[in-house]
Formats: structure tokens, sequence, C-alpha cells
């Protein structure tokens, strides 16, 4: 009989979702040694996050996340809060000997990091970051790819991220829906929420980042702030592309912006190598586009692979080949990996100290764009 692992989750915005769905659905299409019960939420809304845990199921509600990490019955502790809560609510729950699973970026900057991966290898307690797009079947499949060789030497990674939601001048910044956009709860704008999905799967697919060259730009420079009611100046960066050169020698190009209208949440990647190139796109992301110049060249092209067959990454556990699935399925397979590795005894990546990196990049961005040069990545 599996073991239960109680959770309890700090907020419940998007990311509480994506998170429960995850805990309701994992048991059902894993065979694993614990299954999550989800045993309390928390929330600054008492009417809010009542609704919520009636909808999801939880067993109970606090309005206090302190409450949270105080209670007995609780094993891991997922936070879904803005940024710069996550910091705060680690500590106390490593301290506390909960587990902890984080939501990405890891903190408001590498300081707030390097305390928050000091404090879960003190306590040594499970911890993972929800980078979940490496849990894509198609970018973990790529992953192998690499891994074996095929692509033999790399030459150069590519990435994008484009959205075009703040390109009205009169969205507001601030509070609960607009947090992101206020640098004093996000940190950073689009380098740390968007770039930061980025980075890490670059950092996991091809390897450490040595050095960066960037640019941001806010094209809006003041909004209505929703706490205040007053115009206030824009802090956070609307756009951000970068240049970069990996330990492993190849170069890469990443650029991210809220301002590209037409899309709503494209991130594509790329990696060229001397053997075979890959591709991968967020809005296909069941497919990975491959192309290898050892096939016979008359047929030689891209080719593109539906991942959906059993002997594919993680999709023996859903349905029967050619039956793809979607975003929210990245989530369940976290869920699972990183049950499994508290059966195992082993850490389920992106640990703490793996975000810290990612953390170190956007702060070498960002240092980059602000002196408007070139700076150290490591």
């Amino acid at each position: 009989m599996m073991k239960q692992l109680n959770i309890g989750m700090v907020g419940y915005g998007f990311m509480g979702r994506t998170h429960s769905n995850a805990y309701r659905k994992v048991s059902n299409f894993f065979d694993l040694p614990y299954v999550p019960v989800l045993k309390a939420v928390s929330g600054r809304s008492a009417e809010g996050v009542r609704k919520f845990a009636d909808q999801w199921g939880y067993e109970s509600v606090e309005s206090d996340w302190r409450k949270i990490i105080d209670r007995k019955d609780i094993d891991a502790v997922d936070i879904c809060t803005p940024n710069n809560l996550h910091k705060e609510i680690a500590i106390a729950a490593a301290q506390a000997g909960k587990m902890i699973l984080c939501e990405k970026p890891l903190s408001m900057d590498t300081a707030e990091g390097e305390e928050m991966v000091a404090a879960v290898e003190k306590a040594g307690v499970p911890n993972t970051v929800w980078y979940n797009y490496r849990r894509a079947p198609a970018v973990t499949m790529a992953k192998l790819l690499i891994d074996q060789g095929r692509l033999g030497r790399v030459f150069h990674y590519r990435a994008n991220f484009l959205q075009d939601w703040t390109i009205s001048a009169d969205l507001p910044q601030g509070g609960t829906g607009l947090w992101r956009l206020d640098a004093a709860a996000a940190g950073s704008g689009v380098t740390g929420d968007l770039l930061a999905h980025c980075i890490d799967t670059a950092l996991w697919l091809n390897g450490s980042i040595k050095t960066v060259n960037a640019t941001t730009e806010t094209f809006i420079k003041e909004r209505k702030h929703t706490v205040t009611g007053k115009m206030e100046p824009v802090t956070i960066d609307d756009a951000c592309s970068f240049f970069c050169r990996f330990g492993n020698g190849s170069l890469g190009l990443f650029e991210s912006t809220r301002y590209a209208r037409g899309h709503k949440a494209l991130y594509t990647l790329e990696v060229n190598g001397e053997k075979a190139s890959l591709k991968w796109d967020l809005h296909d992301l069941h497919r990975l586009q491959w192309f290898d110049h050892a096939d016979e060249g008359m047929l030689r092209g891209w080719r593109s692979i539906h991942v959906s067959d059993g002997d594919q990454p993680y999709m023996k556990h859903w349905w029967v080949p050619g039956l793809q699935i979607g975003y929210e399925h990245t989530f369940v397979h976290q869920v699972a990996d990183f049950l499994q590795a508290v059966g195992d005894g082993k850490p389920c990546p992106p640990t703490f100290r793996d975000a810290l990196e990612t953390q170190r990049v956007c702060d070498a961005v960002l240092s980059s764009a602000k002196a408007d040069g070139c700076a150290k990545a490591v």
C-alpha cells in the first residue's frame, strides 16, 4: 500500500491550480511509493481560499502560511506565491523539516537563492523547483538524444518566449492579479518570469553558461498601481535579449518579450550540432522536430516525431500510441518524479541548487543590460 504524503499549499492562483491538478491526477496514472493528499491550503482571502479548497478537494484552509509550516500533519510545503515571499516561506519550511516544492524562479536574486539553498541543505529536506518544461516528453527526449551524443559537438542553442498581454498602457501594475509587473513582488520582468524557463532548460540540455551580453527595455515607463491608485514608474523589464557562451563552447541566443503582438505563450528552442539538429515548440509540445545529417542524401530533411509511444519518455503512463498529452501533464510528471525520488532517497532536479544556477544567469543578464556590456554568469 502506498504511503500518504500530506501537501500544504501556500497560495492558490494559476500555479496553485496546475499543481493541485497534478496532485489529484498523479496516482491514477503512476505507480509510486507515495500518494499525495491535499491536506491544507493557505491564502490571504478567506473567501477565495475556501472556494479554492472546496473546488480542488483540500481538507482544510489557513489564513496564514505560518500555520501550514507549524502543522504536524503537513509533510511537504508547496510554494505558489509571488517571488518576494519564496525565501521566507522556504527557509521556515526547511527549518521545520518539511519537504519543499517551490515555484520558479527560485528567488528574487542570487543572494536570496543562496540563503534558501543553505537552508534546505542544512535541513536535509527533499526539494524541487517547478521548471515544468523539462518534463514535456519531447523535451525530455531531446535531453536523451543530446546525452547519447546524437548531435555531436553543439554549435548553437537558441530559445525565445514571446507574449503580448502587457501592450496596453491602460493595464495597471501590482496587486493580486498583476504582481508580475511590480518589481517589488516579482524581482524582474520577463527575465525571471519567462527567460528563466528558457535558461533552466538550456542549462539542463546544453550545460553551463559562462558569459552573457544582454539588453532590456521597458516600453511603458509608468502605470497606475492597483494598490496605491497612483501612476508609478514601471521597474520591470518588458523585453530582454541576450547572447551567451556556454561552457562547451557553443553560442546561445535568447529573447523574451511581452510585446510580441499575436503571441500568447510562444516558447521555442533549437539546438544545432555537427551531426544533427532538433527543435521544439510549446504550441506543438508533443512533437520533436529532428534533422539528422546521416540520413540518405535524397531523403535528408527535417522530420516531425510525434512523441506519444510507450518507449518515449513518460508516455507509457498515458494513452495508446498516437494520442497526445498537454501542458498540464508536465506538472503531473514533476509530481511523479518528486514522489519517486522521495521514495528512493534521491534528489528531484531541478533542486534548489540547480535553480540557483538559473538565478545566477538571470542576475548576470540583468547586470549586463544595466551596464550595457558583458557580464560573467558564473
